[in-house]
């Protein structure tokens, strides 16, 4: 049988998780029968709340939780050595939790996690850290955690977060391509579940109407942060009786697609096909020409996410009121040699 949840007490007993999660935490403002029932219930299903979640009140060193879901090595590896130069700068031990973000026992899983490995929080990359019913769930159980999310500000929504602005990095990009005389550009998206995805969309989408420039809709196409579908829908826009003429793919890794397409189809990048990209991944420089991008700094984000939880932690254990601020990261572009004025064009001045 599986272990009783916080969830299976809420419903037992007849209240919410934030109650439960109050009784757990011996909160003053509990009613005295209210308290008594949900001790009944914690008692009748044999519950054990996870001690590390309520806060950090002695010396031992704690560790904390790494949990994502993303096919992107690079991204996933970056991620990884951020987060553990911060621990190993706090003192903090490591549990890295790749994951199913559409798994529907997620909340409960991540709840489990914290509770075996008794980890004193989570850093929440991608795309669980934007799913608003498991960080609901997660705040009503009283587990600490800290979200890296794509966000243009900071969300202010009283979760902590650090959010990269791939929008204005996103219109960066587009701009340049503009700059350079593209008017017909092709756009890949990436897993529309991930907010970096919309928000890449978005960047795309204003600079082209900032500039006056109709999008072709035929040049936008659904799919994901993947090699083998940047190639695939690069021959598709290829395929067209009027081509674009530049193409931004949504990540580097669907830029790398996109380059071995024209390379296919003969065509000379960037003089025939500009490409730009995202991220700035190691195959982006070492790519042929090499890829013009948005530099983000997946490992500072990854180390800041950690040491902010480490600080949310540090403010609960010592009964703190105040709130902690939120940092924000741009992506820098980087120009290389994939992009260039189309064949027979005039560079427009900014």
């Amino acid at each position: 049988m599986p272990s009783p949840t916080i969830k299976d007490v809420a419903k037992r007993s007849g209240v919410s998780l934030k109650t439960v999660s109050r009784v757990i935490n011996r909160e003053a403002s509990v009613r005295t029968d209210t308290r008594e029932k949900v001790e009944r219930a914690i008692e009748a299903l044999g519950y054990r709340p996870n001690p590390a979640a309520r806060g950090l009140r002695s010396t031992h060193a704690y560790a904390i939780g790494l949990v994502y879901d993303n096919p992107n090595a690079h991204y996933v590896i970056s991620m990884q050595e951020g987060v553990l130069s911060a621990c190993r700068e706090r003192g903090f031990g490591l549990q890295i939790h790749p994951c199913d973000s559409s798994a529907a026992d997620l909340a409960e899983e991540l709840s489990s996690l914290v509770s075996r490995s008794r980890l004193a929080g989570l850093v929440l990359a991608p795309p669980m850290s934007e799913q608003d019913e498991l960080i609901a769930t997660l705040k009503a159980q009283d587990i600490c955690f800290v979200r890296i999310i794509a966000s243009r500000d900071d969300p202010q929504d009283g979760s902590p977060c650090v959010y990269v602005d791939d929008r204005d990095a996103a219109y960066a990009i587009t701009e340049h391509l503009i700059q350079l005389g593209h008017t017909r550009i092709g756009f890949l998206w990436g897993e529309p579940h991930h907010r970096s995805s919309p928000e890449r969309y978005q960047g795309y989408s204003n600079a082209m109407k900032d500039y006056g420039i109709t999008i072709n809709k035929k040049f936008v196409l659904p799919g994901n942060y993947a090699f083998d579908d940047g190639f695939r829908r690069a021959r598709k826009l290829l395929a067209l009786k009027e081509p674009p003429t530049a193409i931004f793919g949504s990540n580097d890794e669907i830029a790398a697609g996109v380059l071995a397409a024209a390379r296919s189809a003969g065509l000379d990048v960037p003089w025939d096909l500009s490409i730009a990209g995202f991220e700035d991944n190691p195959f982006s420089k070492q790519a042929w020409p090499a890829l013009t991008t948005a530099r983000q700094s997946t490992g500072e984000i990854g180390r800041h996410a950690a040491l902010r939880l480490m600080d949310e932690l540090q403010r609960k254990s010592n009964g703190a009121d105040n709130t902690l601020a939120n940092e924000g990261f741009t992506p820098e572009l980087v120009v290389r040699g994939s992009t260039s004025p189309p064949r027979g064009s005039t560079p427009k001045k900014g």
